[in-house]
């Protein structure tokens, strides 16, 4: 997808179409094929200035401290965006609007789930970690910094759904829930989102053993994903802090990392409890990681670089409304 905003168009379906969005643009030219290597050479002036936020190009997050009114500007322009892209992809009358509406929730670390088609609307965001809908010209967007953002959809129903699952969602079952809300008359497809990837996601092992009760708790593993959990989600961590930031990297802090720690696997995780409740992941294999990959935005990297705050970048779906309406 060509755009003047940091925004990729992974999938469309029928009516519906998923984007993400980026903290900075590709230049014309750059080769992001190779691990973001030159992408990230080319932004490395501006993300690695230790000690100064940076909220790159498309900060979508009303809550790390960036100006408000740059932000609301940013969603505004993500929409105007995504309307541009579908009247072109679909024909449509270049005044017309397929999106109506763009849903943002304050997302909280939980289970909640959002129904927007019930709940009159507010001026000031729900508390959740994941929206549902069925309403033609919607689009549901989940912020990210590192977490594993996923968007679902049910051809058919026409049901939409995005979800937030960092390690706490995770936990407490918050894509098993989601799922609830659809019914059982056919297929739902999901697309993860950019996250951080096994290799930069170190942790204490109190987080994987909150994880795994967790997951038994709300039964959202297979007996066999259950009984392996370390063979699949888990490896030791012996790196140090400079080899985590890897090509991103312009801090000269070697320390060695605890190495009773280890790094976990989140959006392995993520599709394995989608795949346990039934649902088809349709990008398995091409997941940027955002920590590693200097377009998009880190809360981890951010914190390494030790920068006071950084933007939130969005998986989106978006469902259009007919052109009679």
């Amino acid at each position: 997808m060509k755009n003047m905003l940091p925004m990729t168009l992974l999938a469309q379906l029928d009516d519906v179409a998923v984007f993400q969005t980026a903290a900075f643009s590709v230049p014309e030219g750059l080769d992001v094929d190779k691990g973001g290597c030159e992408s990230n050479q080319h932004i490395s002036q501006q993300l690695h200035q230790a000690h100064h936020t940076n909220y790159g190009e498309l900060n979508l997050g009303l809550h790390v401290n960036d100006d408000a009114s740059a932000v609301l500007n940013n969603r505004m322009h993500t929409l105007a965006a995504i309307n541009k892209q579908l009247i072109t992809q679909q024909g449509l009358p270049i005044h017309s609007a397929p999106i109506k509406a763009l849903h943002w929730v304050n997302q909280v670390h939980g289970n909640h789930i959002h129904d927007i088609d019930t709940t009159v609307l507010s001026m000031a965001p729900m508390a959740a970690d994941a929206m549902v809908s069925h309403k033609d010209g919607t689009g549901l967007a989940i912020m990210t910094a590192d977490c594993v953002p996923i968007v679902l959809y049910q051809p058919a129903t026409g049901k939409i759904a995005a979800i937030h699952a960092g390690w706490q969602g995770l936990e407490c079952g918050v894509i098993k829930a989601t799922a609830e809300r659809f019914s059982d008359s056919g297929q739902i497809m999901a697309w993860v989102g950019v996250c951080i990837s096994q290799d930069s996601y170190e942790v204490d092992r109190s987080v994987r053993n909150k994880l795994l009760a967790g997951c038994i708790e709300n039964n959202s593993l297979t007996v066999d994903a259950i009984s392996n959990f370390d063979g699949r989600y888990v490896i030791a961590s012996a790196t140090t802090k400079s080899e985590m930031l890897g090509a991103a990297n312009t801090l000269s802090n070697n320390a060695t990392v605890d190495a009773h720690k280890i790094k976990i696997n989140l959006p392995k995780l993520a599709m394995d409890q989608l795949q346990s409740a039934g649902i088809v992941v349709c990008n398995e294999s091409s997941i940027p990681c955002s920590y590693a990959d200097g377009r998009y935005y880190s809360y981890r990297r951010q914190t390494h670089l030790q920068q006071p705050a950084t933007g939130r970048m969005a998986l989106i779906i978006a469902r259009s409304a007919p052109l009679s309406q």
